[in-house]
């Protein structure tokens, strides 16, 4: 399984970007290889508009099925909750914490009504 986590910089001891769509990196962990991949995400962060769906397209042709970050805007909610992405709200922290407060149980799961911040 993948995992996406928005991030400040390019490495799990980067803080976590609270914002989905125009986050600078989305950090992909592998469980299986047990490793990070990063994605400067600069195309979506850049776009004048529709930041947040450009991003969710990113985050499910990498075959995430799991997205923590701090928000997602409705537009990005419905991109991808249709690509089959189960999105967790709530990350603080570095990535490696969260990562951890993802195993521990201790993010929510976004549906749509709280699907309301930034892109």
């Amino acid at each position: 399984m993948k995992i996406a986590i928005t991030a400040q910089g390019s490495t799990p001891e980067s803080p976590v970007d609270q914002r989905f769509g125009r986050a600078y990196w989305l950090l992909f962990y592998d469980e299986a290889a047990q490793s990070w991949e990063p994605l400067e995400n600069s195309a979506a962060r850049n776009a004048v508009q529709g930041a947040g769906i450009q991003a969710a397209k990113l985050v499910a042709e990498r075959g995430a099925s799991v997205l923590i970050t701090g928000v997602t805007g409705p537009k990005a909610y419905q991109s991808l909750h249709a690509a089959g992405v189960k999105i967790m709200h709530g990350a603080v922290g570095t990535v490696a914490e969260t990562l951890q407060a993802y195993r521990d149980g201790k993010l929510q799961e976004a549906d749509a009504d709280s699907a309301t911040g930034g892109s």
